[in-house]
């Protein structure tokens, strides 16, 4: 019997034929973004991983769902706001949609709450509490008091609400008390709040043996006779705000670094989109905070439990090995070590692909760090999208650059919630002697490409390199993403053309290779579905099999239910939105739908088309690519698209990478057609993906090894196992 666990269902059911002319044959975007976070959560209550990684699965869901109502709920709010009346592709007008989000972000709180109680009974089992009213000991309250005064009670400012003293502004994310007290002399009501300042950890511990943790509103309430001597204390309420956090950019903006710096200043004052109150929250204090913080079209939640789910990362630091996955530590491409570490010697010989977190992304950062001391290097030209706070890829650009090399970098200010990281990046770089440039205004450029121009013989050579995911080393130990090196001439004279295009705004007028929107990706894409399509009509194999993060472009998905009209079986992984309704008699009944959640982020995208043959095949047309199927990666973004042609790739990309999703039952789940997701569960032959990848290395970092005896398990598609 399969084990099944289904997520929330907000869609309509099919309404028969005339489905594939009506918005129905849409999913809402934030609702199946909804449905991906509760996949999240739902890990929390997955039995076979260990119990800190549950917590950190609660933790995740908590901090996705905050980033979610501060930009996209937020940006429903303001179109209500402006009277924008603009219509999702499922027909629902903003006010609709913020309803219904509205209703399902209070049902995956209330299941955050019911899975914060569930773990925290399992944590007392494990020696590790979290605690609240309960009392721990003498020693233990001893050493709560004296924590409290010395680092706690210095830092805090309680303040008086009354007509003498402005109402506080309160930050997103900010956590306040507010204390209803009287005055012990006379017995006057006095209103005060303490707002909680973020430099102080979500949670204390307290030392010993056992793992006991309190909040920091908690041990604040505690000892809130030292705040307030010569006052009764009535009740108190601890609440949290979320404000408007997105970044409008203004298509009249002469300087984008100065509009960044006074953008990054308005967002910390946007407006509340969430209140979470906690406890029996006292009426008139709820009633001063409604008044004074602006709840124009916000959420409010109330909760008896824990807010701030985000917060519990800090308990799933404690050193408890055994209640976490077992370290694993990336492999190094054995192609490069054979070369003595000499990267440009290992591509010179043969492409490369290294999927990361399997393969180190210490690979790419040598790439660069090479460049710079080389003195054959002409010149580095980058693209730096998110880089992280300590990113040895800047600080390679900046020694090549001291070195006296021509280095440019394509720094893109409108990375959401890194651009104050990538002002600073970009700030240091200028100071080194890099070139920085921003980029287009309008466009994101969210593609991820290094090129490396180094002098060889009599010519130049130029190195490549593409990746799916950022340059971000931190997310590259979670996220699987694949990185691309090459020599190709034809992709170096296209990655030529491509910086072109962002620092000089030279349009290329033809590509050997790289497809890039928003000039002709799209156009690619389509052409190879229509040829699946004419494959299809002529009796021929046809298939599609894509792997990416979201789905949204209508046009796009549109061309996928041509496609399965005509016959083109089409697999689709895809980690979280999907607007596209799949399993539709008529409509996409040959298109099925999953998602993988797991110890890993997938975060690659790739796309393989049949071309005639059965997949998986050395026929197939194989691509890598960073845009995602959305119309903003599409139309409104640099990105790019690159086929793979060398054979030992094409068959790690097509016949490790993309066949190992598909066979994933473990960690997958089905999305059925009235947009409910159903979890694989238990089968036959169960398959972890990321467990595969973790003891089997790939093929094209193998290097001689590839045909030295030290076999890789083949994996092979049993048809109608998907």
């Amino acid at each position: 019997m399969l084990e099944t666990r289904e997520t929330a269902t907000p869609f309509s059911e099919p309404d028969g034929g005339d489905l594939a002319a009506s918005s129905s044959r849409y999913f809402n975007r934030e609702l199946s973004w909804l449905a991906f976070n509760e996949r999240v959560l739902a890990e929390a209550e997955n039995q076979r991983y260990p119990l800190l990684e549950r917590l950190r699965f609660l933790s995740i869901s908590g901090s996705n769902l905050d980033e979610f109502m501060t930009v996209r709920v937020a940006g429903l709010a303001g179109q209500i706001r402006r009277q924008i009346e603009e219509i999702s592709i499922d027909g629902m007008t903003p006010s609709q949609q913020l309803a219904a989000v509205h209703d399902e972000v209070l049902k995956i709180e209330a299941l955050q709450q019911q899975t914060w109680a569930n773990l925290k009974t399992e944590l007392v089992g494990c020696g590790i509490r979290v605690i609240g009213d309960e009392r721990i000991g003498v020693q233990g309250e001893r050493w709560l008091k004296e924590y409290f005064l010395e680092h706690i009670m210095p830092v805090i400012t309680p303040q008086a609400i009354d007509p003498a003293h402005p109402f506080p502004f309160v930050a997103s994310n900010g956590i306040g008390i507010l204390f209803s007290l009287n005055r012990v002399v006379d017995g006057s009501p006095v209103m005060e709040m303490i707002l909680i300042p973020q430099a102080l950890p979500r949670f204390v511990r307290v030392p010993g043996p056992e793992a006991i943790y309190m909040s920091v509103e908690d041990l604040i309430c505690r000892h809130v006779e030292h705040i307030f001597p010569g006052f009764k204390v009535n009740g108190h309420g601890v609440f949290r705000v979320l404000r408007d956090s997105d970044i409008e950019i203004e298509e009249d903006a002469e300087d984008l670094v100065r509009y960044y710096r006074t953008a990054i200043q308005r967002r910390r004052r946007g407006m509340v989109i969430v209140l979470q109150l906690q406890g029996r929250f006292d009426p008139v204090a709820e009633e001063l905070l409604r008044a004074q913080l602006g709840l124009d079209r916000a959420l409010i939640i109330k909760t008896g439990g824990l807010i701030g789910m985000a917060g519990l990362a800090a308990l799933v630091e404690e050193d408890r090995p055994e209640l976490k996955f077992e370290p694993y530590s990336p492999r190094y491409p054995e192609r490069i070590l054979e070369h003595d570490g000499d990267c440009f010697a290992a591509i010179r010989e043969k492409d490369i692909v290294i999927q990361h977190p399997y393969e180190s992304f210490e690979v790419v950062i040598d790439f660069l760090r090479q460049a710079a001391r080389d003195p054959d290097v002409i010149a580095i030209k980058q693209t730096l999208y998110r880089a992280g706070k300590q990113s040895a890829v800047v600080s390679a650009l900046i020694a090549a650059a001291e070195a006296g090399k021509s280095v440019t970098a394509v720094v893109e200010l409108k990375a959401r919630f890194d651009e104050e990281q990538n002002l600073l990046w970009a700030s240091q770089l200028e100071r080194a002697g890099v070139q920085v440039i921003y980029g287009f205004v309008d466009w994101k450029t969210h593609a991820k490409v290094s090129m490396v121009v180094r002098r060889e013989g009599e010519g130049n050579r130029t190195y490549c390199h593409f990746g799916t995911g950022n340059y971000h080393p931190i997310t590259a130990r979670i996220y699987t993403d694949l990185s691309y090196f090459t020599a190709d001439p034809a992709a170096g004279r296209d990655v030529g053309r491509l910086f072109n295009f962002i620092t000089g705004y030279v349009e290329p007028k033809k590509t050997d290779l790289l497809s890039i929107s928003p000039i002709n990706l799209r156009t690619t894409l389509y052409n190879c579905i229509d040829a699946e399509i004419a494959n299809a009509r002529e009796g021929k194999p046809a298939a599609i099999w894509a792997k990416m993060n979201s789905l949204t472009d209508p046009d796009l998905i549109d061309r996928l239910y041509a496609a399965s009209q005509a016959g083109v079986e089409i697999v689709l992984v895809i980690r979280g939105i999907c607007c596209l309704r799949p399993g539709i008699s008529g409509l996409s009944e040959h298109i099925t739908v999953k998602s993988i959640i797991g110890r890993f982020l997938e975060h690659g995208r790739i796309w393989a088309f049949a071309n005639g043959k059965d997949l998986p095949s050395r026929r197939a047309r194989i691509f890598i690519t960073s845009a995602d199927g959305m119309s903003r990666n599409l139309d409104r973004r640099v990105e790019l698209l690159l086929p793979i042609r060398n054979r030992t790739v094409h068959d790690q990309v097509l016949g490790q990478v993309m066949l190992a999703n598909l066979l994933d039952t473990e960690q997958s789940w089905i999305l059925n057609s009235d947009g409910g997701y159903e979890r694989v569960g238990e089968c036959e032959n169960p398959f972890n993906l990321h467990r595969y990848f973790m003891i089997n290395p790939s093929l094209s970092g193998r290097g001689a090894s590839l045909t030295s005896g030290r076999k890789v398990p083949k994996l092979s598609l049993r048809r109608g196992n998907i």
